[in-house]
């Protein structure tokens, strides 16, 4: 049956609409567009490290902050204007620490002068945690390439949409759940926290006047908060002062944030409630015994997070700054 020209050439115009907005992921995405891809990422985030060894937590983070709110498309890392909040600037994201951000503005940088507006800064953010946990010792995943960047970015979408040091369980399990996570990935997500810092102002309330009877919350190991109350003790007047998310070994991405739960030495309210809560703790006891399983569940979830929520296609463009729409 022979079709009429004018319908094959609409027929191939909607084939190809199509195809420009449901373009999928793929792991070798950049092969023949940007093949220096891998190497300039992988050196650009040695090269980091090493001179601020805060940068793997701080990616790490920064990453998990731009994919809860509307998608893994980079829209965190874009500065706000005199006409637009941007993400970075809501409450929640100030604390987002400065190494998170120059990692992925290095890499953007070497890339460009290789593979001018081929690669998106939402594919940066996305292997550049991954290499960082990696190079912590943490699990390899696979991260999919092809995201684009959006070209929206609103503090005012942020509001719910971050976990919280604060949030109860309930609350974490809710805001997981409605991004289509279970309580175990959950658990193995915030398993996270075995690099990286708080700001003492973000658990002081827990060690300074907690209630009549305790200067802490007695869900901290005593000592612990003791430790902790002379660690902050200028938290006022410095609001710079931080502490270690997992005293033990922070600077190895371990299950020993998972141990630590046990003995009273979870540094936030939110992680303490994973092992007082009986939806939670047998994950994080799970995870406390065996590395391996908690390595397995890390990097499924990981590959999950990556692609949640991601735009291809004509959905998105490629920033040629990652600080601002093109």
């Amino acid at each position: 049956m022979a079709f009429p020209p004018f319908l094959l050439l609409s027929l191939s115009s909607l084939l190809l609409l199509t195809s420009s907005h449901s373009q999928p992921l793929s792991l070798t995405y950049y092969q023949t567009s940007c093949p220096s891809f891998t190497q300039i990422i992988q050196t650009t985030v040695t090269n980091k490290q090493i001179t601020s060894p805060t940068t793997a937590a701080a990616a790490l983070r920064l990453f998990l902050h731009d994919c809860f709110v509307d998608g893994c498309d980079g829209s965190v890392l874009v500065s706000s204007t005199p006409f637009n909040k941007a993400e970075r600037d809501a409450d929640v994201n100030l604390s987002l620490p400065g190494d998170g951000f120059d990692v992925v503005v290095r890499a953007k940088t070497a890339l460009e002068l290789a593979c001018p507006s081929v690669v998106s800064c939402a594919d940066i953010l996305a292997v550049t945690a991954r290499d960082l946990v990696t190079m912590m010792g943490g699990p390899y995943y696979d991260v999919k390439l092809g995201r684009k960047d959006g070209r929206v970015s609103k503090s005012a979408l942020v509001e719910g949409n971050i976990p919280g040091t604060t949030m109860t369980v309930t609350q974490l399990i809710k805001l997981f759940a409605s991004k289509g996570f279970t309580i175990q990935e959950m658990v193995a997500l915030t398993g996270a926290h075995t690099i990286g810092f708080s700001h003492c102002k973000e658990f002081s309330t827990n060690i300074y006047n907690y209630s009549k009877n305790s200067q802490s919350d007695p869900s901290y190991n005593p000592r612990y908060a003791e430790g902790l109350r002379n660690a902050c003790a200028d938290h006022q007047k410095n609001p710079t002062l931080a502490v270690f998310n997992d005293i033990m070994t922070p600077n190895k991405f371990d299950n020993m944030y998972y141990k630590n739960l046990p003995e009273g030495l979870g540094l936030l309210a939110s992680d303490r409630g994973l092992y007082s809560d009986p939806r939670t703790r047998p994950y994080v006891q799970t995870y406390a015994g065996n590395q391996d399983l908690f390595f397995e569940a890390f990097r499924r979830a990981m590959e999950k997070l990556s692609v949640l929520d991601v735009k291809t296609g004509q959905a998105g463009e490629i920033r040629r700054r990652c600080d601002e729409f093109n």
